[in-house]
């Protein structure tokens, strides 16, 4: 099939725009209650050391390489173990595309349910039947002892009745692991295909029991490699704290990235003891500076789901500490999130400082400079074309902020100022040698399946005076995008 220029413009031209919508309830103590379905670590081959991952990850020379790392970086906190399976099924609504591949996830919380669990949704107005379930599961102030994810169906306004679907595995999940809870102690979460309905049989009565089975207590990598779908890798943070509390992060999301909050999946796991209240509020916080900034393609998903929990196995002695770790475990999974797009050849990181309005505005400008297809395509091509820069900028203020003077504006590309005091800086041959070098050096391949570096397209945005400082993360736009999305289903 042929993909014309036009066509991959369209593709990148939708941005969604909106508000983080959080759901608390109250919080406490774990209940005691032990499954007998899990192996330990000491009967696993040792995977970790007791490392992190870096705030920047280094440089991979091979997928063995980056895997052994996430491997060695994932052991899981106290109190979590995780399983996965793979199964098929043949869609009700496609079935000339014959048996197709589905994975689930378990993680459970193996000392018993607790109450200290925090979430984050997706504000498009058609959510999935999961995520309906999950505000419920917090509006009733229902604790969790387990989660079950499933790839490749979303179960978003399915034919059938999704919600009962979900409640079906749920039930499911809970009856396997003996749950004093039950269903209700379980979240449901699914990623795929919109509109088909969800394999509640496959799943329920074959993959999710034998995800069950495979429940270990050793790495949380299972989990990061099982919940993709498009991902070409896996995606895991992790971060210990100095009185020993531990938070790890998985996520995953390659298109319809655009928050709130991407076509992703996010599980954060943590030992500490915290105040369900306070969960919330760190959650909400870090999902804005780290899921709410970023874009592939400007579109939001109907399933986005970020949910941290805690097992409180361990005391806390700084709550600023595990805040912290939050943010930089948040921050390193959205990075990871733009590195691993469909088709991305480029990560760009958009600075912007002194912005004149909030914060929630100058992540608005920024994802309206990264979502523009112009820019996009001159960066996938390493074309410095700067003007396609200040082009997408002028737009957003115009139409947004058009009493705000601009006359301050500096704007540099590669670190060189390339416009100032309302022109552009622009001379020479050697200074467009300098900025194409600069894109080539962070380009990435397209079908890489690991991340060969961490380097970024980096355009500052300075409007001088005083303002509102932030960091937008994008993708360029490629062939490989446009394919990868033609042909998702199959």
């Amino acid at each position: 099939m042929m993909f014309t220029k036009s066509t991959a413009l369209a593709l990148a031209a939708i941005v969604a725009l909106s508000n983080v919508n959080a759901f608390s309830t109250s919080i406490h103590q774990p209940i005691t209650s032990k499954a007998a379905h899990i192996t330990s670590s000491s009967s696993l081959q040792a995977t970790n050391n007791g490392l992190d991952t870096d705030t920047t990850l280094p440089s991979f020379s091979t997928k063995e390489e980056y895997t052994s790392y996430l491997q060695k970086a994932g052991r899981l906190p106290s109190g979590f173990a995780v399983g996965t399976a793979k199964g098929t099924f043949v869609s009700v609504e496609a079935p000339a595309l014959g048996p197709l591949p589905i994975k689930a996830t378990v993680i459970h919380l193996t000392e018993g349910p607790t109450d200290s669990w925090a979430a984050v949704f997706t504000n498009n107005r058609f959510p999935g039947c999961p995520v309906k379930v999950g505000k419920a599961r917090l509006s009733g102030g229902h604790p969790l002892q387990a989660l079950v994810i499933n790839n490749k169906v979303s179960n978003v306004c399915p034919g059938g009745d999704g919600i009962a679907a979900a409640e079906s595995v749920c039930a499911a999940v809970a009856s396997s692991l003996n749950l004093p809870g039950g269903a209700n102690s379980v979240l449901p979460s699914s990623t795929g295909v919109i509109g088909w309905r969800l394999p509640a049989k496959e799943l329920a009565e074959d993959v999710a029991p034998r995800a069950i089975k495979a429940l270990q207590t050793e790495s949380a990598y299972a989990a990061a490699e099982a919940i993709m779908t498009t991902d070409r890798y896996p995606k895991l943070r992790s971060k210990t704290l100095s009185d020993g509390v531990r938070v790890v992060g998985v996520a995953k999301g390659a298109g319809m990235i655009e928050p709130n909050m991407a076509t992703m999946l996010g599980y954060i796991m943590t030992d500490a003891t915290i105040e369900k209240s306070k969960l919330q509020t760190m959650l909400t916080e870090a999902c804005n500076r780290s899921f709410n900034s970023i874009s592939v393609d400007g579109d939001e998903s109907t399933s986005d789901t970020v949910v941290a929990i805690a097992s409180g196995l361990k005391p806390l002695s700084s709550e600023d500490e595990l805040k912290d770790a939050l943010f930089e475990v948040c921050e390193g999974l959205s990075a990871d999130l733009v590195r691993n797009g469909e088709g991305t050849g480029h990560v760009i990181r958009v600075t912007i400082s002194n912005f004149p309005g909030s914060e929630y505005d100058a992540r608005r400008m920024g994802r309206h400079l990264v979502n523009s297809p112009l820019v996009k395509c001159a960066i996938s091509g390493n074309d410095p074309n700067t003007g396609r820069i200040a082009g997408a900028i002028g737009s957003f203020m115009g139409k947004f902020f058009p009493t705000e003077s601009v006359a301050e504006m500096s704007l540099t590309l590669g670190g060189r100022t390339i416009f100032n005091n309302g022109q552009f800086v622009l001379e020479g041959d050697a200074v467009e040698k300098e900025l194409s070098g600069h894109m080539s050096d962070a380009q990435l391949g397209e079908h890489d399946d690991f991340p060969k570096h961490q380097k970024f397209v980096e355009i500052g945005v300075d409007f001088g005076g005083s303002g509102s400082d932030v960091i937008v993360l994008g993708s360029d736009l490629t062939k490989e995008y446009v394919e990868v999305n033609a042909d998702y289903r199959s």
